[in-house]
């Protein structure tokens, strides 16, 4: 006599059915369309509509805050500030990356800000999910200013430190 009985479906079948089917999988294309409607949301300058892009358990991690933003509301009150500058970025150089079920667009975007026309140069990174809609939204989204840029701050501000105290300091 059987006293117990299991039968399950292996676990590679398991994923298999879970994994997105070749007709959903993004395409390169699709991807830097992702972007465009990212930076389409930002020319609303509405932070609801730019965080509406974002998954609702991401994280974004901007160049010019030292909050991680990992809830809607943090991601809103970050747009909410930032979009007061007109911003429109640029995709200079990158190179996409497509998984089974997400996306990374990583490389160098620039901003050009609609209130005064000044351009900042960032690098940055975009990994993309499907969310429980089946909408491809932003999981990861990371921005950091340029080395370079950073760098020449850093002579700058030795040099008026050079001005201020001489060679004191």
């Amino acid at each position: 006599k059987i006293s117990h009985h299991h039968s399950s479906m292996m676990p590679e079948a398991m994923l298999a059915s879970k994994s997105t089917s070749s007709s959903d999988k993004l395409s390169e294309e699709k991807v830097l369309d992702l972007f465009d409607e990212w930076n389409n949301a930002l020319a609303t300058e509405d932070p609801k509509e730019v965080a509406a892009c974002y998954a609702k358990d991401a994280i974004f991690l901007p160049a010019t805050s030292d909050t991680p933003r990992n809830t809607n509301d943090l991601i809103v009150d970050y747009y909410t500030d930032f979009l007061e500058n007109k911003p429109q970025a640029v995709f200079k150089d990158g190179k996409i990356t497509i998984g089974n079920d997400w996306a990374e667009n990583a490389g160098v975007y620039e901003f050009t800000m609609g209130t005064d026309g000044s351009k900042a140069t960032y690098r940055y990174s975009f990994v993309y999910v499907k969310d429980d809609d089946d909408q491809w939204k932003i999981a990861h989204h990371h921005s950091s200013l340029m080395p370079e840029s950073m760098l020449k701050a850093g002579e700058q501000f030795k040099a008026i430190e050079k001005v201020l105290f001489g060679d004191k300091k």
